[in-house]
């Protein structure tokens, strides 16, 4: 009768009976029943004092499972409530099962940020899901509230983010998938993924990304640097428009002021000296690696991987000596066959233009559209030896031992102090029809 009626409080609890707080009950009850005193006064005192006690134990174990599920429903009401509606919220089943449990096979980039595997969802769709690296990860309210800013940055030159998942520890973008990968596959990678470009398509990719980097400096709400501007970062889609991706990764720039960072993101090859030796972050940081890229667009010619002359020089060294000797169109990938000389010999100069060692006598994105969608004629009589980001072993180093960094154009200053950045010359852009000065900020 005791047991009977325990039973069916269980089950009017909608008890589970295959917790360990059922078979701990059992076995109370159970000794309860076995020890119990035979006499009819005790035995009822008992009984009550044991009804009461296996009751409140019930209670207890059913108020602390239900506190459970109530604080897991609460962290995915959460979830709900931080995400909008332009993301959705993937469970990690879902993507374990899009990406056939994440197999080598599907893997498609990575970097510092994580791994990156194409996937296809249930109703066909092909995605590009983003596994953020252990450095990379986040409490749920910072990393949703971040995704929620994300979600709301449109523009036809930024990758689109799809949804994520923040289940446990996982932190996993869902992006949208672009057919042709990256530039640095398709242009810069190996032969067997390399897709010859014309000159009209490398010049509306390098238009494009220029358009996009415009749009996180100075209209996206909060402005973006984005910090890691290079080839791989540069999606191309089915009809070779550039994309910016990882854009949603970068720190927040705040309006109008200069961050001095802690922690220095970005790719060797394409880091602004003033970033890599000192941290200081500004919107000049994306200038200088877009004009990297420029040049690495032109010349087919990877930063980070080629090196050039007896001198081992890098891209940017390389594309200065050549002009220095006025052979500057041997820059030109072979590949290129027909281009208009004009237009090219421009697109070199705006690339040494956003290269400058000083920040200040780089100019600013907006600028730098201007400059490539403009039939201009650059003063390029100002221009002075960019600055380069090296960094050296002991065995390139004559005396000492370690490693140790500097920059091209200091090399030929040092012992003597450079110029006030504010008194450099302006950037003078002529047209045709009108004559324009833009100040570099």
């Amino acid at each position: 009768m005791d047991f009977a009626f325990i039973y069916c409080c269980m089950h009017l609890l909608n008890f589970n009976f295959l917790s360990l707080d059922y078979l701990f009950l059992l076995s109370l009850f159970t000794a309860w029943h076995r020890f119990r005193i035979r006499r009819c006064g005790f035995e009822r005192i008992l009984a009550v004092q044991g009804s009461s006690t296996i009751f409140s134990a019930m209670s207890c174990s059913c108020f602390g499972a239900f506190q459970w599920f109530k604080g897991k429903d609460n962290q995915s009401q959460q979830a709900q409530e931080i995400a909008t509606n332009n993301v959705r919220l993937f469970s990690f089943n879902s993507l374990r099962s899009a990406t056939r449990d994440f197999h080598p096979s599907n893997k498609i980039g990575g970097g510092g940020f994580g791994v990156v595997y194409r996937g296809v969802l249930r109703d066909g769709t092909q995605v590009a899901i983003k596994c953020l690296s252990a450095e990379s990860k986040q409490g749920t309210n910072e990393f949703l509230t971040e995704i929620n800013m994300i979600s709301n940055i449109h523009h036809p030159n930024l990758v689109e983010l799809v949804g994520c998942c923040v289940e446990g520890n996982n932190r996993i973008l869902v992006y949208e998938y672009l057919e042709h990968n990256s530039l640095a596959s398709i242009l810069l990678g190996s032969k067997s993924k390399y897709v010859a470009l014309d000159w009209p398509t490398r010049a509306n990719i390098c238009r494009g990304t220029a358009s996009g980097l415009v749009f996180l400096h100075d209209e996206a709400e909060p402005h973006i640097v984005h910090r890691d501007i290079k080839a791989s970062n540069i999606l191309i889609d089915g009809n070779f428009h550039p994309k910016i991706g990882d854009f949603g990764l970068a720190k927040l720039f705040p309006d109008n002021v200069t961050h001095v960072s802690t922690r220095v993101a970005g790719t060797v090859g394409y880091l602004a000296p003033e970033y890599a030796i000192l941290g200081q972050l500004t919107k000049k940081v994306d200038v200088y690696s877009f004009g990297v890229l420029l040049l690495e667009i032109i010349s087919g010619r990877s930063s980070s991987k080629a090196a050039f002359g007896v001198d081992f020089l890098v891209l940017i060294e390389w594309t200065w000596k050549l002009r220095e000797e006025e052979r500057l169109l041997e820059l030109v990938d072979p590949e290129l066959t027909q281009y208009p000389e004009d237009e090219v010999m421009r697109f070199i100069t705006v690339g040494l233009f956003c290269t400058q060692a000083s920040p200040h006598q780089r100019p600013t994105m907006k600028q730098v559209v201007e400059m490539l969608t403009k039939a201009v004629n650059l003063n390029d009589k100002i221009l002075t030896q960019p600055g380069v980001y090296r960094v050296h072993s002991s065995q390139h180093l004559s005396g000492g031992s370690g490693s140790s960094a500097e920059t091209s154009s200091s090399r030929k200053r040092k012992g003597k102090q450079s110029a006030d950045p504010h008194d450099l010359p302006s950037i003078q852009l002529v047209d045709p029809d009108s004559v324009i000065e833009i100040q570099p900020r």
